[in-house]
């Protein structure tokens, strides 16, 4: 049925229509960063990323927000993207590292149906990496002979310097590794994905002396244990009984002892990073490829890889000239 028409005083011209409270209120709704954020980081939590990561991105995420005024998901464009950048005042190789972080968190956003193309695929920083070296053997061999190992600290010491060496784990692994991660039987370490940046299964393989120098230490950490009332069964324990990791910063005790250490002794480019990358060069060097280095390092990515052999250009060039 039709609905009558008013006459006179009582009658509305149709062409002013009043829109409803509720409809007009939708035309400025979206996702709001705050929410999208609180989304994605759930979801990366579940996933098992670290709380260090997440803060990481979180940080980084809300300043590009803060510098562009930006409060909506949807107003987000490849501009607000480019003048972040532009006003950002800080070194190239930062802004690298805040663009990724920033790319990162987009595509969630994208995997999430937020946002419906990846235009920031487009947007690069080239900066001139400097290549870092590795340790050198002869200054591990040095170190160790240097450091006192009557004591506690010195033989725990080099107990870490001996491991990164046979095995390349970062220091933020040394520091989570338990007693139930070293296979004395089969001289192996099983490292489970809690105690590794990519969060997957590593098992690699170690020595009979390496073993031995582990079961020493073991046995010392049961002693300070004991001394000091403390319960944990971390491998690399503190002179005072505690685990290693108890904060989200990598600069861990025996990080801070090898800093001291080449100072002391005068030795350069001595210190946890640099001897994963010395291990990393001596597997190179004894003839391993770099698909199975990637591997031993627990790398996701080969061109991380590749970063860490410092590989000569004249020697590539070479080498690919027999597959030719």
């Amino acid at each position: 049925m039709s609905r009558s028409r008013k006459h006179g005083v009582f009658a509305v011209s149709g062409d002013v229509v009043i829109m409803p409270t509720k409809v007009r209120s939708l035309e400025r709704e979206g996702m709001k960063i705050e929410i999208a954020l609180e989304t994605i980081f759930q979801q990366m939590r579940i996933a098992g990323n670290r709380p260090r990561t997440i803060d990481s991105y979180q940080y980084i995420f809300l300043q590009f927000c803060t510098t562009c005024k930006i409060k909506y998901v949807e107003d987000i464009t490849m501009d607000t993207l480019y003048h972040c950048l532009d006003v950002l005042k800080v070194s190239p190789a930062t802004k690298l590292i805040r663009l990724k972080s920033t790319k990162a968190v987009l595509s969630k956003f994208f995997n999430n149906g937020w946002i419906k193309e990846k235009f920031w695929n487009n947007i690069h920083i080239k900066i001139d990496k400097e290549v870092k070296k590795g340790a050198k053997e002869s200054d591990i061999d040095k170190l160790l002979e240097l450091i006192d190992q009557t004591s506690f600290v010195g033989f725990r010491d080099a107990a870490a310097i001996k491991l990164m060496c046979k095995t390349g784990i970062r220091i933020r692994t040394l520091g989570e590794l338990k007693e139930r991660h070293i296979d004395f039987e089969n001289l192996f370490l099983n490292l489970d994905g809690s105690t590794l940046k990519n969060h997957k299964f590593l098992k690699l393989p170690i020595d009979r002396e390496l073993a031995d120098i582990l079961k020493m230490l073991i046995k010392l950490n049961t002693g300070i244990r004991s001394h000091f009332s403390t319960e944990n069964h971390s491998v690399f324990i503190t002179q005072n009984g505690l685990q290693m990791n108890t904060t989200k910063s990598s600069n861990c005790a025996i990080s801070k002892q090898l800093n001291k250490y080449a100072k002391r002794f005068g030795l350069e480019n001595i210190n946890a990073h640099a001897i994963r990358r010395g291990y990393a060069k001596g597997l190179l060097d004894k003839g391993a490829n770099i698909a199975l280095i990637s591997k031993a390092l627990g790398h996701s990515d080969l061109a991380v890889t590749t970063q860490y052999l410092d590989l000569d250009v004249e020697k590539v060039a070479s080498d690919l000239r027999e597959y030719l």
